[in-house]
């Protein structure tokens, strides 16, 4: 499917009256890790035509499990925020204002967990699709976390910086690419680049989980014995990506690529039982990863 902005400027406006209505909450969940705390905050959901999560043949079956038999899908965005008494640091920043009326909540969020912007010492970003970069900038084109040293992984970081990605990437993509250089470009002078398997900050490890986009990251949280996958959307969803994470899905610019680092991912986490923050994924996204047959399934923690 050609997922471009017209389809989802429409699927979104069919639900501009839930866009009016209060969020239930805002911070969606909380835990701990050693001495420091994860919080989930809504920056509210997506709304994005079924066909968009995989055009497998038998993906109707398996979406019916989960009791999703309409014509569009209505993920959650869980923005990651991390305390751990030294550095406040967000993972992503959600949509921002120009992407779908029904995400960019991230602010009454932090607003409702009495944090200010201010505060925010570091953004780390998973990769530079809009619903995780664009609320990035306010209205004036300023960052909103002024104080903040903003963070990409440097694939991520160099392919979407390159004027040349908005004459290559696939037609679908071409505003995603529009969108990201004009933020990014303006973040230039703030922005550090870091590799796989740096330690980005004291107890945050990089981790390569490229696919979804070329230079996608997760991020391994540790402290002491205690450990927690931030994944943003190399999981991407918690029926299709458990239940079958080689199919191949309509969000991932390398659709194979993005497959094989699902599949690692859920195995590790399955075996290990850390617990994960999903972007996409319900409740709040943090959860662990049981084992299902020869599938997967996600066990929210709430």
């Amino acid at each position: 499917m050609i997922f471009t902005r017209r389809t989802i400027l429409r699927m979104g406006a069919a639900a501009g009256a839930t866009a009016l209505l209060p969020l239930r909450s805002f911070a969606a969940q909380t835990m701990t890790l050693g001495s420091a705390t994860l919080d989930t905050l809504s920056d509210g959901n997506l709304v994005l035509p079924m066909g968009f999560v995989t055009d497998h043949p038998g993906a109707a079956e398996v979406m019916a499990r989960y009791g999703l038999t309409g014509p569009q899908v209505e993920p959650p965005c869980n923005v990651t925020l991390y305390r751990d008494g030294t550095n406040t640091v967000l993972f992503d920043v959600g949509a921002g204002p120009d992407f779908m009326p029904t995400a960019g909540k991230l602010h009454e969020a932090l607003d409702a967990l009495g944090v200010s912007a201010d505060e925010i010492t570091h953004v780390v970003f998973t990769h530079a699709h809009p619903d995780h970069l664009w609320g990035v900038l306010d209205e004036f084109d300023e960052p909103i976390f002024a104080n903040a040293q903003h963070m990409m992984g440097k694939a991520e970081w160099d392919f979407w910086i390159d004027p040349e990605t908005q004459n290559t990437i696939d037609e679908g993509r071409k505003t995603f690419a529009a969108g990201a250089l004009r933020r990014m470009s303006l973040l230039e002078d703030r922005i550090v680049t870091f590799g796989d398997g740096e330690e980005i900050l004291p107890g945050v490890g990089a981790r390569a989980s490229h696919g979804h986009t070329p230079g996608h990251m997760a991020f391994e949280v540790r402290q002491g014995n205690s450990a927690c996958m931030v994944v943003g959307d190399a999981i991407g969803n918690n029926h299709l990506a458990f239940a079958e994470p080689l199919w191949a899905s309509g969000s991932d610019q390398d659709a194979e690529m993005g497959a094989q680092t699902r599949l690692g991912l859920l195995n590790q986490l399955a075996d290990a039982q850390m617990p994960m923050i999903g972007y996409h994924l319900p409740e709040g996204g943090i959860g662990r990863v049981e084992r299902d047959g020869a599938a997967f399934r996600f066990v929210a923690e709430v």
